[in-house]
């Protein structure tokens, strides 16, 4: 049984038109504590739950995951979590009161411990030091305060101010011109992964990725025990996207920091470009940081959230996300709800002008993608209700849902985890399937649309899955079945 939720979804249209496809995120916090919130989060459109190790203890997320889990069997649905790590974040020490700096003068960053004042600040990371240069620029606070290095030593930093302001204590470092030499995994992300790894968590998302190594250590960690999601928010990770991409199951675009270390008018055209990227590799990617941030403290959006929210869905994002709106918001449930309706108008929209929707990808010559092309196509031309993927691993499923088609994915596995990953998946509605053989399994599959309404007695389905039935990897046959 796949839940309220998809019947809420339903309703929101006319009829069987569609359901949605772009998935939506929610982060979880003191505002959506406790099962009643998380229902009705569940129920207004949540697919995927974000806990964020920036933030909480290990018991507060331990309790969430448990009642997440807990109000998703309740309910009937298919949730999936994120852990999102903190990541090596900079931040200054502190400071005796809010202390202007003015542009033009001299400013001083040093291992000093004691408290800081007009003149100098105490910054502890030893790894700023060995990756600065002359010339490099530090932003603070979100990039509201710029400094630009004028002299460094090893233990002192001399800098003038070019954008002044007030210097608030344990404020943010952003370093926009270099790449750090670090460890991906500060010692609290290992702490905070020995905690995840033996949860019921389905992503983890890697904060402040900056090269192809950042992700590839942090996957000796993880295994296959969750999909790992890369976060672009820095600008030396777009020079090896593609290899990131390749590396990891899923992207975010993190506009929060990537919006302090790029000039704002170049985000809009690199997320397009990082959605492009994904779809074409079959990797998930969510738009996240400040889509309805006005809905922190409003009931509604601003009319530029709205078309900041669909912009995403015409692009082909597989989902949007919600951080602050959700996690410590006024209006929590509103904030899904509204950006339910969103979506579902960008998609009505998509539906009757294809042009204005996500742009088709350069075919490949190879099975998975011929295969996944093919079925599409044959779908859309017999005008088919929904395409079925019998998947054991996933990838079949992950190579449809680059096509963006104009009809419903239904995906059919064995497998519980891939199941609940496949919440993130763009058009992707997931069952858990153990039935031997292929007439069975197709019968099986049956039963479910009819359940579900999705399609109706005389509707056709395209089926996709491979011969031999049910090994791995084998994705090379397509046939149409009539409900």
């Amino acid at each position: 049984m796949y839940n309220k939720a998809i019947n809420k979804q339903r309703s929101s249209m006319s009829g069987l038109e569609f359901l949605r496809s772009t998935k939506i995120v929610s982060t979880v916090g003191t505002a959506t504590d406790g099962t009643s919130k998380l229902k009705s989060l569940i129920k207004a459109g949540v697919n995927v739950f974000r806990l964020n190790f920036s933030h909480g203890n290990h018991g507060d997320h331990l309790k969430r995951i448990t009642n997440i889990r807990s109000v998703a069997n309740e309910v009937g649905c298919n949730v999936a979590i994120l852990a999102d790590l903190q990541g090596p974040k900079f931040r200054i020490g502190e400071v005796k009161s809010d202390i202007k700096v003015i542009k033009g003068n001299n400013y001083i960053f040093d291992k000093n411990s004691e408290i800081g004042d007009f003149s100098r600040v105490n910054l502890s990371h030893d790894e700023i030091y060995e990756s600065l240069s002359i010339g490099s620029n530090i932003l603070m606070d979100d990039g509201k305060l710029q400094f630009v290095v004028k002299k460094i030593s090893k233990d002192k930093i001399n800098t003038e101010v070019v954008v002044g302001g007030y210097i608030k204590s344990n404020k943010g470092i952003n370093l926009p011109d270099v790449v750090i030499n670090t460890n991906p995994l500060t010692p609290k992300d290992i702490e905070d992964l020995k905690f995840i790894l033996n949860q019921d968590v389905d992503w983890i998302a890697l904060s402040f990725v900056q090269k192809l190594s950042d992700v590839e250590e942090v996957k000796k960690y993880i295994g296959d025990k969750a999909g790992v999601i890369a976060k672009i928010e820095k600008p030396s990770a777009l020079k090896e996207l593609k290899s990131i991409i390749g590396a990891c199951e899923g992207i975010m675009v993190a506009r929060g920091d990537l919006g302090v270390e790029l000039p704002p008018e170049e985000v809009p055209g690199i997320q397009k470009d990082i959605i492009l990227e994904c779809r074409q590799a079959g990797k998930p990617v969510i738009v996240a940081t400040q889509m309805l941030e006005s809905m922190i403290d409003s009931p509604s959006p601003t009319r530029a959230e709205a078309s900041d929210v669909a912009t995403a869905v015409f692009d082909g994002a597989d989902a949007v996300m919600l951080s602050a709106e959700t996690a410590v918001g006024l209006f929590p449930t509103e904030a899904v709800t509204i950006m339910d309706r969103i979506i579902c108008s960008a998609e009505k929209h998509i539906k009757n002008h294809r042009g204005d929707g996500p742009q088709n990808l350069k075919v490949e010559n190879f099975i998975y993608n011929a295969v996944s092309h093919s079925a599409v196509s044959l779908a859309e031309s017999v005008k088919a209700k929904a395409v079925v993927a019998f998947t054991a691993s996933g990838n079949t499923a992950y190579r449809m849902a680059r096509e963006r088609p104009n009809l419903l994915l239904v995906v059919m596995t064995p497998d519980e985890k891939v199941k609940r990953r496949l919440s993130l998946l763009w058009g992707a509605y997931s069952f858990f399937s153990k039935v031997q053989g292929y007439e069975a399994a197709i019968e099986e599959a049956r039963q479910i649309i009819r359940k579900q309404k999705f399609a109706k007695n005389g509707d056709a389905i395209v089926v996709v899955a491979g011969m031999p039935f049910g090994i791995s990897g084998s994705t090379n046959s397509i046939r149409v079945v009539d409900i």
